[in-house]
């Protein structure tokens, strides 16, 4: 699957998940301090699904209605270790029935949520 890191994604995350065979391009190596908006502009051009911990993307797509990308994975929790968000997000992709294609899925510690993303203009 394609990503792209948000550039408050640890960079060990976006190491192990690339390691795991995933494409991921990261904001904070790439083009460290673009605005949400451009995160989410490059992410709808690129098709790719936004990991972050910054809720500011359901603002833009949700009420703003800027247009979705694939995908939002929305962490929600303070890392114990810089690669647990890549591990969560593999136990997810690999033990779930969940997509994240086309949602807004919020990561807890002790549960996932998700919001269908609204269609592209």
């Amino acid at each position: 699957m394609d990503f792209l890191a948000d550039e408050n994604f640890p960079a060990p995350s976006v190491h192990r998940l690339r390691e795991a065979g995933h494409v991921v391009s990261a904001i904070a190596s790439e083009e460290p301090g673009i605005s949400d908006e451009r995160v989410l502009d490059r992410a709808v051009v690129e098709s790719r699904v936004i990991l972050t911990f910054d809720r500011d993307y359901g603002q833009l797509i949700f009420d703003a209605g800027l247009p979705p990308p694939p995908g939002v994975v929305y962490f929600r929790f303070v890392p114990a270790f810089l690669e647990e968000p890549a591990e969560r997000l593999l136990d997810i992709l690999e033990k779930t029935t969940l997509s994240i294609l086309g949602n807004f899925t919020v990561v807890e510690r002790d549960r996932l949520r998700k919001r269908t993303l609204p269609p592209p203009p």
